[in-house]
């Protein structure tokens, strides 16, 4: 009798550890996603829905993110990695395989585009969209029209990687993503080379192009930029589609007197997916896959992108978004547009490393 009731309140004792344990998990949540990318009204939303806590940072690059992930200890619960950077970081084993019969709203998602993610996450084991975007020009029309003329080819990736044109708008700012695959993905596709390039020589010739052009590039930036097109203290930006229209919206907002445009290039330009994945050490991770379903919940995924003008992959969210944006061809490419952009797809180890050691040399001048 004795040996029973020691058994029996062992085992108690181990189910109330385990419960305070799985409480105390779904109290707290640690994220960790890019800057200007989620609505006001989401971390306080879930925090209500759910009584977790969120602690929320954010970082302008993914390389720093890599940084972070690979040093094993980066005490995250979510992350947001570009797709082809996720597929590099999935062979490195530092993700967990998601239990999608916890996050029933993934059933709201578009198939055809899990399919182009399934390229970099074979059966979507990994990620889940958080949005989706497009690299592209950012212009204060009014300055560059006073400089380049109203005739001025603003859709062609000439107006950067043309050192004629280009050189003109050095003295009202002219600002590149600091990001070396998305610039080197794009310098490439100009010089009709494959984006995603395996053969080093195709970076080499890249290097080359981007060096004519780098005594005119202001600044390299991926995040501050938003506001320097805002506020007019830069003409032109190599940027990201969602940003360029933060910055179109901040504009209008601040009643200034000139107009921010983005402009896909005819002939093509980069796509991207970035994604939501858990990395392996996450200390809370029914909590991340709580967060992941709520993101994926139609108006909450609707409301970020009625924020901060990424398009969502969320098929029913589409119905939720603003029609102004949901109408807007910068923002939701129509189909003739689609078929020229290229999907930024994983590069191999020794592909990545050259890149990095010419981008530090194109940035250095060294």
């Amino acid at each position: 009798m004795k040996n029973k009731f020691v058994c029996k309140l062992l085992c108690s004792s181990l189910l109330l550890l385990s419960s305070t344990a799985a409480l105390a998990e779904d109290k707290a949540l640690n994220v960790y996603n890019w800057s200007d990318y989620i609505a006001k009204s989401t971390i306080p939303g879930f925090e209500k829905d759910t009584g977790i806590k969120v602690k929320y940072d954010v970082y302008d690059s993914d390389d720093t993110l890599m940084a972070k992930m690979l040093t094993g200890k980066a005490g995250y619960d979510i992350v947001v990695p570009t797709s082809n950077f996720m597929a590099k970081q999935i062979e490195a084993g530092i993700y967990q395989k998601l239990d999608k019969s916890k996050m029933p709203n993934l059933a709201n998602l578009d198939k055809s585009l899990m399919a182009q993610v399934a390229g970099a996450d074979a059966g979507n084991a990994h990620g889940v969209p958080w949005a989706w975007g497009t690299d592209g020009l950012g212009y204060n029309l009014t300055k560059v029209h006073a400089i380049l003329g109203k005739d001025a080819p603003l859709d062609s990736w000439d107006i950067l990687f043309d050192p004629k044109n280009v050189s003109k708008l050095k003295g009202c700012g002219v600002s590149v993503l600091d990001q070396a695959n998305d610039v080197f993905a794009a310098t490439l596709h100009y010089l009709g080379k494959d984006p995603n390039s395996k053969n080093p020589a195709d970076y080499q010739a890249a290097f080359e192009q981007l060096k004519k052009i780098r005594p005119y590039i202001t600044q390299f930036n991926s995040s501050g930029y938003i506001n320097d097109l805002a506020n007019g203290d830069i003409c032109l930006a190599y940027g990201w589609s969602g940003d360029v229209n933060i910055a179109k919206h901040r504009a209008i907002e601040a009643k200034k007197s000139y107009q921010i445009a983005y402009v896909i290039p005819k002939g093509g330009a980069p796509v991207w997916f970035d994604m939501m994945v858990v990395p392996k050490d996450a200390a809370h991770p029914e909590a991340a896959l709580k967060w992941i379903n709520y993101i994926e919940d139609p108006k909450v995924n609707a409301e970020i992108t009625n924020e901060v003008f990424y398009p969502t992959a969320n098929v029913v969210a589409r119905k939720y978004v603003k029609p102004e944006i949901a109408n807007d061809p910068t923002i939701y490419p129509p189909e003739s547009v689609m078929k020229t952009l290229f999907l930024l797809k994983p590069i191999p180890a020794d592909i990545i490393r050259l890149e990095n050691r010419l981008w530090t040399q194109l940035k250095t001048g060294r």
